[in-house]
């Protein structure tokens, strides 16, 4: 029997780890500017080659010497057309030309590769090689500022060539690739070697020698000799990074501050309470972590019942016990809407949002900022899949600059969700982070408890509320200030 063996959009396992790093290759949306737009395409390389010619290495090779911490590897083995119930007999039999262009799902390919080269997500379908047919899941792919595509057709679709900033052939020995695909195909997919050695001879070489090996007149860059030709790979480094270099940093909306607070905006009423319980959770020395948990607890659900009244509602009448009509409004009680917490902060406030919608959906992202380039980055994600049917209360506790948020409602777009229907919600918000995202996403909803007038050099709102998941989870850097001692001995607040 075969083994099960499925096309690799190279994002299983969705990272590569060589001696020093790990590098992403699950991609990430790319860096937008103030209006919301991607800054600069992505760079897309494209890899040609016979079958086992290395291309795969070549493009791992590649990712090392980049140096670039997030890229996306597309494999074309992913994009065989769907096989008619004829087609699948003669697959069986090792009689069907997958080494034809006809085999290919070119027009899903071209789109999926402009789609990445715009930044945008993308489903990759997942061929399965035992039974020659697409598996019911598709794997969700990011872009990136480095695409590098592969397959033995890179180049036969002018369509798709046009696409590709960088070409690249990968140029090995025939008797090289022919014991490679040996291998690769009985150990790997199931075959036997009379089936492989008849595939090889009836298709593959022919294929070849037509097909395969007149687009070297179409590339860039010969690469002989496959992944252990460095001369060639540090030459095709070098490019890249020139190019990468001319990309130039995006820049959030800091000019507008001096502009009125946008129109977007809902700021909870300060009521005597809202104010209290500002007080006690800004407070540094005066406040230990269980008063701190405590108090934003209070001060997140007032926010989540205010951000729930911007949501679309229907008159109704109702008969009360007396027998009365009562002229009402009837709302969302939680179906149609999803929670997204930007993670960790933003997980705060999906107990209160679960408290007032019994039905929620939570999903979950994780985006951090790179040290080195002050970009953020998207390094987890968990959304439902009809996500884009729903509003979505994206919630995170503070917001500065607005990167993290803008990233996260970059991301929600690109699963469909309509900007109108996604509304941020922060405890505590920065005036450049407000104008930041209102001037990316005009018809994103702001909502808060408070607006504070600056950032300081760390990023962090001023004057503020310290590290809000270092004070609230009590992780370093965090807190209250006090020793164990000093908690102990404190007298308690009230309110």
């Amino acid at each position: 029997p075969r083994r099960k063996s499925t096309s690799q959009t190279k994002t299983e396992p969705p990272l590569l780890r060589t001696g020093t790093r790990t590098i992403y290759t699950a991609g990430r949306p790319p860096w937008y500017d103030e209006h919301g737009a991607q800054s600069k395409e992505a760079f897309v390389i494209g890899l040609c080659g016979g079958s086992a010619s290395g291309k795969t290495t070549v493009a791992n090779k590649i990712i090392e010497a980049l140096d670039v911490p997030w890229v996306v590897l597309l494999s074309m083995d992913s994009f065989y057309k769907v096989l008619t119930p004829e087609e699948q007999t003669l697959a069986t039999s090792n009689d069907y030309n997958f080494d034809h262009p006809g085999a290919f799902d070119f027009e899903l390919l071209v789109a999926t590769v402009k789609r990445l080269k715009q930044g945008k997500s993308v489903k990759i379908p997942v061929y399965d090689f035992t039974t020659h047919g697409r598996q019911k899941d598709w794997k969700t792919v990011y872009g990136a500022s480095v695409v590098i595509f592969e397959g033995i057709m890179s180049f036969a679709d002018k369509e798709l060539l046009e696409l590709l900033d960088m070409k690249i052939f990968v140029d090995t020995d025939s008797d090289i690739r022919l014991v490679r695909r040996l291998r690769r195909d009985i150990t790997e997919r199931g075959r036997d070697i009379e089936g492989v050695i008849k595939q090889y001879n009836k298709f593959v070489k022919p294929a070849f020698e037509q097909y395969i090996e007149p687009y070297i007149r179409l590339a860039d860059i010969v690469v002989p000799r496959g992944g252990g030709n460095m001369v060639a790979i540090d030459l095709i480094v070098q490019h890249v990074h020139k190019q990468m270099e001319e990309v130039s940093e995006a820049v959030l909306a800091s000019a507008q501050q001096t502009q009125p607070l946008p129109h977007t905006l809902s700021v909870l009423e300060g009521t005597p309470q809202v104010k209290g319980l500002h007080t006690i959770i800004r407070s540094d020395h005066e406040t230990s972590r269980d008063e701190f948990i405590f108090y934003s607890k209070r001060l997140m659900r007032l926010l989540i019942e205010h951000a729930l009244t911007f949501l679309p509602s229907q008159s109704c009448t109702v008969q009360t016990p007396q027998g009365q009509e009562y002229d009402g409004k009837r709302s969302f009680s939680g179906k149609g809407i999803t929670g997204v917490s930007i993670l960790r902060a933003g997980e705060t406030m999906e107990p209160a949002l679960r408290a007032v919608c019994k039905d929620v959906r939570i999903g979950k992202i994780l985006i951090q900022t790179n040290l080195d380039s002050g970009e953020p980055e998207l390094h987890y994600l968990r959304l439902p899949k009809d996500i884009s049917e729903d509003h979505v209360i994206l919630m995170d506790s503070t917001v500065s600059t607005g990167a993290a948020a803008m990233m996260a409602v970059r991301v929600l777009l690109d699963h469909e969700v309509q900007e109108e229907n996604i509304a941020l919600v922060s405890l505590l918000m920065a005036e450049l982070g407000v104008h930041s995202v209102a001037y990316a996403f005009p018809k994103v909803k702001i909502i808060t408890t408070a607006v504070d007038k600056s950032v300081d050099d760390f990023l962090q709102v001023i004057p503020g509320i310290g590290d809000f998941g270092d004070r609230y989870f009590g992780t370093d850097g965090g807190s209250s200030g006090w020793s164990d001692d000093e908690e102990q001995e404190r007298p308690k607040q009230q309110t």
